[in-house]
């Protein structure tokens, strides 16, 4: 199954959950217009408590549809946006692409990939088990984070449904994705 964009989501207020729509626009340097989290600067609330001067490195949330048909074997039914994810992939692991991969949606989006979004206790919240559910360990006793990946807009334009997605790496090493 090639790469594509599965579903779209958005919302202008800091909601746990995003409404589904059938398509959105990203504004380069600044993430999906009208939702909350669109800016320059950080948006996310905890971390503007912190910082509010923080360059924003999670201006688009993206996660893999994988990631839902793995939590429906365990019990969890967790549909498209309900975990405030602005863009639903499906073909592509997020989770294993290196820090500043480029992801070209569709004929004009650019997007690079900064980091790993940190579960927090919202997912409890929203189904209990659920924070738990993706969260691993390796091994080695590392965390493995599944809750998605986090992007900044390099190029502007329209996400649709089913827009096809291309995977552009970075040269050089590759960095492993972090918590941003």
């Amino acid at each position: 199954m090639e790469p594509h964009v599965l579903a779209v989501h958005t919302s202008p207020t800091h909601t746990f959950s995003k409404r589904t729509s059938d398509t959105i626009i990203l504004l380069a340097g600044l993430g999906v217009e009208g939702d909350a989290h669109c800016g320059k600067t950080v948006k996310h609330q905890s971390r503007v408590a912190r910082d509010p001067s923080q360059p924003n490195l999670r201006q688009v949330h993206l996660i893999q549809a994988e990631l839902f048909d793995s939590l429906a074997k365990i019990g969890h039914n967790v549909l498209p946006g309900q975990v405030g994810e602005n863009i639903t992939t499906r073909g592509i692991d997020l989770l294993d692409l290196p820090t500043d991969t480029e992801l070209l949606i569709g004929p004009d989006v650019v997007l690079r990939i900064t980091g790993l979004r940190n579960p927090c206790k919202q997912l409890d919240n929203f189904q209990p088990g659920l924070m738990a559910a993706v969260l691993e360990r390796t091994l080695e006793g590392n965390i493995v984070r599944k809750a998605g990946v986090m992007a900044v807009v390099i190029s502007g334009g329209k996400v649709t449904v089913d827009d096809p997605i291309r995977v552009m790496f970075p040269s050089g090493p590759f960095s492993p994705l972090e918590p941003v």
